[in-house]
């Protein structure tokens, strides 16, 4: 405990010390109900609350921070979950940005659930590398590193790295995608570790119909491809394409979306599950119940159809404040 109030002492110290210190902060709560007969699937129930903070300085567009996230999980212990560092450098200019250490990939990168699982926010909510970012009027491209197993006894040598981008012209838009997951041996090599290689790209098309405070309407549709490689067990590269759909209706506080996954199954390594199978259609319905600048909550009740036969459902709700306020 001591060393605790000792951290928060040289925390806010270095704020106050500071040229032009600043501070943030956070606090989720999170519901997510999970009800799968499917085995394609895990079936849980994940109910908790992240809260975070950051103190730092800025001088000059050069950003330094410091912090700490926890998430506590309803009804375990308070260290059932181990608190993550935020540490970081955050360069930011007019069209470009860049950041380096350990920082939040909230609001940073937006990728399909195929290739990213949506949990990834619950348990591995920061990027511990280096991201970088360039923007123009038409679009953006950025490109990031997250480094997520340094290899030691019982620990395999694991990254992703990936880049993402958007162009667009009047309400055309063409959206990229390109992930690569490495997951090798620990120091400690068992006869079944095997290195893993996993590449997933995408390209969607879409139009946006509408994007105003009250409503939205867009649609997009491409393909989603990935390169699987387990050495010494799979017999070469198992190649994968599928169409990737998504349509996309809010009015108000109220939401639908539906995605369509049909084609061949993919093996991405941190995405959703279901995406293996051949086909899978997704069906949300979102009610925003709390919309302000500082606190979003939404309530989802999600259908999954899969392979056209079995249909099961999950259910979440979170709530998100934010401090600055949410982007």
């Amino acid at each position: 405990m001591k060393k605790a109030f000792l951290l928060l002492f040289c925390l806010v110290s270095l704020a106050a010390w500071s040229q032009k210190p600043e501070f943030s902060l956070l606090f989720e709560g999170i519901g997510d109900n999970r009800e799968f007969s499917s085995k394609r699937n895990i079936s849980q129930t994940i109910l908790g609350a992240r809260g975070a903070f950051e103190l730092g300085t800025n001088i000059d567009q050069h950003r330094f921070r410091f912090g700490i996230s926890h998430l506590f999980e309803f009804g375990s212990t308070i260290d059932g979950q181990k608190p993550l560092l935020i540490l970081y450098y955050h360069l930011e200019k007019p069209n470009t940005s860049f950041h380096f250490g350990s920082f939040p990939r909230r609001g940073l990168i937006n990728f399909p659930l195929a290739m990213l699982s949506d949990t990834l926010m619950y348990y591995r909510p920061n990027i511990e590398g280096l991201m970088g970012e360039i923007r123009w009027d038409i679009g953006f491209q950025n490109a990031w590193v997250d480094w997520t197993g340094r290899q030691a006894i019982g620990v395999r040598e694991a990254f992703t790295a990936a880049t993402s981008g958007t162009i667009r012209w009047e309400r055309f838009r063409i959206q990229n995608y390109i992930l690569l997951n490495h997951l090798a041996h620990s120091a400690n090599r068992t006869p079944y570790e095997h290195v893993n290689d996993n590449l997933g790209y995408s390209i969607l098309f879409g139009y946006h119909f509408s994007e105003t405070e009250n409503l939205e309407l867009h649609f997009q549709a491409g393909i989603l491809g990935s390169v699987f490689r387990e050495r010494s067990v799979t017999d070469g590269f198992i190649n994968s394409e599928s169409l990737l759909a998504e349509a996309f209706f809010r009015y108000r506080s109220f939401a639908f979306r539906n995605v369509l996954h049909t084609g061949e199954g993919h093996t991405f390594l941190s995405g959703d599950p279901f995406y293996r199978l051949d086909n899978y259609n997704r069906t949300d319905i979102v009610w925003y119940f709390i919309r302000h600048h500082n606190v979003i909550g939404r309530f989802n009740l999600s259908f999954h159809l899969i392979d056209g036969k079995h249909l099961d459902q999950s259910q979440q709700i979170s709530i998100v404040y934010q401090i600055p306020a949410i982007p």
